[in-house]
């Protein structure tokens, strides 16, 4: 993988099969949604959300999706990643790492501080991924999930 070759992607008529193609592993489904229903609620929430495919020159190696609403009443709902699914046969490549660096370099663009995700707590879940690249457990569960956050500065 060369940095160089890596890009963020809008989700178009033309991509959106191949968006809906990005599958992780079967052990990690319990921990994050199919692409399918991540672009209905982007769909439904789409003044707000920000899906996007993790391409590797032409080819669809993930996607993410962001969401980025500051007027919501719920702090840790304002900017936050939904989503990330990073494709079978591609994690451990750096891919999910860039993906986060991206919704990040947009949230400071929109002149976000802090960043937001959660997380299915659990064996072999996404957790340690995030402490890894900085965010830190905030000790709050909504809807089932661990809330973790990362400042901008």
């Amino acid at each position: 993988m060369e940095p160089s070759s890596l890009r963020l992607a809008e989700i178009t008529p033309d991509n959106v099969v191949t968006a809906c193609e990005v599958k992780v592993r079967e052990d990690q489904n319990r921990f994050v949604a199919p692409v399918e229903r991540s672009l209905a609620e982007a769909y439904a929430a789409r003044e707000t959300a920000w899906p996007r495919l993790v391409m590797d020159g032409d080819e669809a190696v993930g996607f993410v999706m962001a969401n980025f609403q500051p007027d919501e009443r719920e702090p840790d709902f304002r900017c936050g990643i939904w989503r990330l699914n990073i494709a079978e046969g591609r994690q451990g490549r750096g891919y999910g790492r860039f993906a986060v660096q991206a919704v990040c370099e947009e949230a400071r663009r929109r002149g976000n501080d802090r960043v937001t995700v959660m997380w299915v707590p659990g064996e072999g879940g996404p957790e340690d991924f995030y402490l890894k690249l900085g965010f830190r457990s905030t000790g709050r569960v909504l809807e089932g999930e661990a809330v973790g956050e990362l400042l901008l500065r």
